[in-house]
């Protein structure tokens, strides 16, 4: 994760292996068959590394993110990798690496035009820029976050500028950026289509992730009065399946640039 304010990985973790498909998915496009370092860009809670590190067995294998919270975590469950504390943003590699890898992290940080070409500075060459983003911003989850604001007054300047912050550029985008700089580039779209259980299951998956602006910016009075209409939206929008299941359409963008 890259954003500076507090995680919760139970939370996020909570839908785990939906989180994780997209990960795996990326890992297995990657052609590269050999690396000795491989850096794991916004790591969270680590839980990405061990597929890293079974898909490339000698490297070493680093996480980066800036939420200690995450980075506690994942240091407990995975203690044989190196982790450090950094912004993603910020970022240099000590040492150009073989891979960059990054799961669900790199729509939370502004001007990509300028970070994609830096991070494939970072690399070997022959080396892979591995990156996979949600691309469901227009998706009723998210455009209902800003109804309810509207409609309730809530915004703020701080809260506008978090959610303005968040995003994706079109894989179009991405394509003029990277192509001119890489070798050969794979870029796809996938929608996965989740079906989720428990109570509220899209509002907790949404309240780990893009809800978190929403929680820091507003006070505790302001954020349960946004919960109950937005809960109460989401109910409408995703209702519940017969065998009890709501489905959770969820879009995501991948890129693999090889240099």
């Amino acid at each position: 994760m890259t954003n500076s304010t507090s995680w919760n990985p139970s939370l996020y973790l909570q839908f785990e292996d939906h989180r994780l498909r997209p990960a795996l998915d990326l890992l297995n496009r990657l052609p590269l068959q050999h690396a000795e370092a491989v850096c794991d860009l916004g790591c969270g809670a680590g839980n990405v590394m061990p597929f890293l590190a079974r898909r490339w067995p000698q490297a070493r294998i680093l996480g980066i993110d800036n939420s200690a919270e995450m980075l506690q975590r994942a240091r407990r469950e995975y203690p044989r990798f190196d982790f450090q504390e950094h912004d993603a943003a910020e970022w240099r590699a000590q040492t150009p690496a073989d891979v960059i890898f990054s799961n669900a992290a790199l729509h939370w940080l502004t001007d990509h035009r300028q970070l994609f070409p830096r991070l494939l500075k970072q690399l070997k060459p022959g080396g892979c820029l591995a990156v996979q983003m949600p691309a469901n911003f227009n998706a009723a989850s998210h455009t209902l976050i800003r109804a309810v604001l509207d409609d309730l007054r809530l915004w703020n300047e701080e809260l506008r500028r978090a959610l303005n912050s968040v995003g994706i550029l079109d894989a179009a985008d991405y394509y003029d950026i990277l192509a001119p700089r890489t070798g050969s580039l794979d870029i796809w779209q996938t929608e996965y289509v989740q079906a989720l259980d428990g109570e509220d299951p899209v509002f907790n998956w949404v309240r780990a992730s893009a809800l978190r602006p929403v929680f820091n910016c507003l006070a505790p009075v302001q954020f349960s009065a946004f919960i109950d209409e937005y809960k109460r939206r989401l109910s409408d929008v995703y209702p519940r399946r017969d065998d009890g299941s709501v489905l959770f359409p969820f879009k995501r963008l991948f890129i693999v640039g090889r240099i």
